[in-house]
């Protein structure tokens, strides 16, 4: 697949003048009201939340993030609630964000965080298209199929995913292989993350939202791509600081 293929998007389409997604304003304004059970995240909060001290390199920074995101994805964390995994890979996105220093549109465009071009773990999260989607119309319905992994959502009718940790399931496989508009995808929660706040801004407002449009196809076109090619971390061999004599 030629990566050039994909169709572009001129940045000032979504973006401000500032370099703010459109889609994230109103989602950035949510997430500085939002309060968890200690109050707003602190960068204290947020490094415990890391699990690392304030001297941590920039480098540290990223490999915890990476390391916290793929503890808590739902296919590894042994917990019963999948909701309660969500909720703590979305803590641990905020904490990146907090001590990275990044605004919204920073974690999708530059080299701090980017979980489009370079993925933090396999892809076994699903996202549905609603756009795409044709709801109980589909000859071929995930719901009916996979009713533990997805359900039609009141507001559009159409499918959606309602629970994730699904990645080995025969039957959520079938549902997402023989879907006749191909809108089920498999992708990794920080893609999830971000794409599903795309889709709440396209679907609270469907009538100015054509950019919005392109940019989900785009990035969902550069994350089928990217996770192909995704590699897990190779184990460092043991090695022995004892010398062996071989005589």
């Amino acid at each position: 697949m030629n990566m050039t293929s994909f169709k572009t998007i001129p940045t000032s389409l979504y973006f401000g003048s500032s370099g703010f997604p459109g889609f994230m304003k109103k989602k950035a304004r949510a997430s500085c009201s939002r309060r968890d059970d200690d109050g707003p995240m602190t960068s204290a909060s947020a490094y415990a939340v890391l699990g690392l001290n304030p001297n941590c390199s920039a480098a540290d920074m990223k490999a915890a993030f990476r390391a916290k995101v793929k503890e808590f994805h739902p296919d590894l964390y042994k917990h019963s609630n999948t909701t309660h995994s969500d909720a703590m890979i979305r803590r641990v996105i905020e904490a990146y964000r907090i001590l990275s220093n990044c605004t919204p549109s920073q974690l999708i465009e530059s080299e701090c965080l980017d979980p489009f071009d370079t993925p933090e773990c396999e892809a076994f999260d699903l996202f549905v298209d609603q756009l795409l989607c044709v709801g109980k119309a589909c000859s071929n319905s995930c719901v009916k199929r996979a009713p533990h992994a997805f359900t039609y959502a009141s507001s559009t009718g159409t499918a959606r995913a309602s629970s994730q940790g699904h990645g080995d399931d025969y039957q959520v496989q079938c549902a997402v292989g023989q879907c006749p508009r191909n809108c089920i995808h498999y992708v990794t929660p920080s893609q999830r993350i971000f794409l599903e706040e795309l889709l709440d801004s396209i679907l609270e407002a469907p009538y100015d939202t054509s950019a919005e449009a392109d940019l989900l196809y785009s990035l969902i076109n550069k994350a089928k791509f990217e996770n192909n090619r995704y590699q897990k971390p190779q184990r460092k061999p043991k090695a022995s600081s004892q010398n062996v004599d071989w005589f």
